[in-house]
């Protein structure tokens, strides 16, 4: 995770406020479910939504977000799982939709196995949204250019590629951060690579639902 002051200024990128609710999409640890469900309050709802396509991994990611929901205090959290395209069956009508690093995996062929291509994903998640309401989007960059040619192997995917599928689902650009940027990246590594992990070049998008 971020330090405290990036995690702030995400979480206010994000737009993710009292009373708001958030779809968390594959929290992992769930270390942004527990902030957002912080933020949020008791008026306010998080769905922390695992993706079926993933559900089989070894570190049991069903049973870690159960467990968070299960926590004192998280009487706000709804741990979920389906597959990415029936998001909708075990969510609601929400105020942000949240995926961090994750989009890329939407061009791999684990997510793509049960449908879910970025396009349908993204009218998923358009369909989702309140009026008004905000999809968020970081992850790893990669090259300009490069389309998403580089995203089976290092897990990288061009920002212009992102922009281009999610305003064809119907959204606009409403924001974006360099927050996360690393001009010291080359894009040229695989973002598990000890080498870059944790520092690679990410971006952020806010788009927004008319």
């Amino acid at each position: 995770m971020y330090d405290q002051s990036t995690l702030s200024e995400l979480t206010a990128f994000a737009r993710v406020e009292v009373g708001a609710t958030v779809i968390d999409v594959y929290p992992g640890e769930g270390d942004w479910t527990r902030l957002f469900s912080d933020v949020v309050g008791p008026e306010g709802r998080v769905y922390s939504f695992v993706p079926a396509e993933v559900a089989h991994f070894k570190n049991d990611p069903v049973g870690l977000i159960q467990a968070l929901a299960n926590e004192p205090g998280r009487a706000n959290v709804k741990a979920v799982s389906a597959d990415m395209v029936a998001m909708p069956e075990v969510t609601q009508s929400a105020d942000v939709v949240w995926v961090h690093l994750f989009y890329h995996d939407l061009h791999t062929a684990l997510i793509q196995a049960k449908g879910a291509t970025a396009a349908e994903f993204n009218r998923v998640v358009y369909a989702l949204l309140r009026p008004g309401g905000y999809y968020v989007i970081v992850d790893h960059a990669a090259a300009a250019g490069t389309g998403t040619s580089d995203t089976p192997v290092l897990h990288r995917i061009d920002p212009a590629s992102v922009r281009e599928e999610v305003e064809a689902a119907g959204f606009a650009l409403d924001a974006e951060s360099t927050l996360l940027a690393d001009p010291d990246d080359a894009h040229t590594i695989k973002v598990f690579d000890p080498a870059i992990k944790g520092a690679t070049d990410r971006f952020a998008y806010r788009f927004v639902k008319a």
